[in-house]
């Protein structure tokens, strides 16, 4: 049942970045040591399934529109097309932004999910990246729970 219930709280705080899943699975952790790892996949795979919707999004983002005027703006349209001018043709550049943007959340996923859409990058390069980058950051989550909890008891 922590399994599922990490999953949809994962799914939410992909979705409302709000809700903190770094909290809710170091409790969860400590209330379930021996559910850890299980646990860590919950959050990871929650997490991109949220972040899915996300690059999703972006890859539909000229169907709103409101955000198509807002694209319109100078300034966005500048910024918009300096991001696409990085990724185009690199694509370890956008892999590493991505990884890095998961793993450690600047510049925040969220927005690096959208924008990743938006660009239409792979969506394997999003998936694959997103899942490492994300699990690691869990990881490092259960890594600090399991120091703590070692620590006080």
């Amino acid at each position: 049942m922590l399994f599922w219930s990490v999953m949809g709280a994962s799914i939410g705080s992909a979705l409302i970045p709000l809700i903190n899943i770094e909290a809710i699975l170091a409790v969860s952790i400590s209330q379930s040591p021996s559910a850890t790892w299980g646990l860590v996949i919950a959050a990871t795979v929650g997490q991109m399934l949220g972040k899915i919707l996300w690059y999703w999004g972006g890859m539909h983002v000229d169907r709103a529109p409101w955000v198509n005027r807002h694209l319109e703006k100078p300034k966005a349209k500048a910024s918009l097309e300096r991001w696409h001018e990085r990724a185009e043709g690199r694509p370890w550049f956008t892999a590493g932004l991505l990884f890095v943007s998961a793993s450690i959340g600047f510049p925040p996923y969220a927005i690096t999910a959208v924008l990743a859409g938006i660009l239409r990058v792979p969506f394997w390069i999003f998936l694959v990246t997103g899942l490492l980058g994300r699990g690691l950051r869990f990881w490092a989550v259960v890594g600090g729970t399991t120091s703590l909890l070692h620590f006080l008891g």
